[in-house]
């Protein structure tokens, strides 16, 4: 219950205190995760209607930092097709894993803005390690994080029996995002 109090608040934008020294928000009006697969060799994008960070990030500090992210399953959409199908137990089985979570362990400085995140991404029970290269870029008092990662959709069990076929939908889904914060230090 705390997990979707604490996801609803974020997704409405409402900011945790995580450190006495830094404090970010997420801005949800100006925040974007998409995916792209391919299905039959054809790009095929939809978006991630919810979903909700939960940031502590100073470049000054990374050994400091963190970032968790929560989304939530039952708001993929692609088309109106797709949309019936993909909260069923075949792809996300979104009654029994109505969320997605992202948990990072570790981020570096690769060089100025560019930044590269290691974590666990736990999708439909299944966890692995990830790698999500990123970059910053600050407006006034607003940083994006911008950035693009493939996953293999077969690993977490996304489209089983017959969807499992990679002729027809590719393992590879790249994922895309573009999350507006308030609050980061200048990098």
């Amino acid at each position: 219950m705390k997990t979707v109090l604490l996801t609803l608040a974020l997704a409405a934008g409402v900011a945790f205190p995580l450190a006495a020294s830094a404090q970010q928000q997420m801005l949800a009006d100006r925040s974007e995760l998409r995916f792209v697969s391919r299905q039959m060799g054809v790009p095929v994008e939809g978006r991630f209607q919810r979903f909700a960070a939960q940031v502590k990030f100073d470049p000054a500090r990374l050994d400091e930092s963190r970032i968790s992210f929560t989304v939530d399953t039952g708001s993929a959409r692609i088309n109106r097709d797709a949309d019936a199908e993909l909260p069923k137990p075949i792809w996300f089985n979104v009654a029994q894993f109505p969320q997605a979570t992202f948990e990072s362990s570790r981020i570096r400085r690769l060089e100025g803005n560019r930044f590269e995140v290691a974590g666990r991404l736990s999708i439909k029970g299944v966890s692995s390690d990830v790698v999500v290269p990123v970059t910053l870029a600050q407006s006034g008092s607003t940083t994006t994080a911008s950035g693009s990662f493939p996953i293999r959709r077969l690993s977490f069990r996304i489209g089983e029996k017959e969807w499992a076929d990679t002729s027809m939908v590719a393992d590879e889904v790249q994922v895309r995002f573009q999350i507006a914060l308030t609050g980061v230090p200048a990098l």
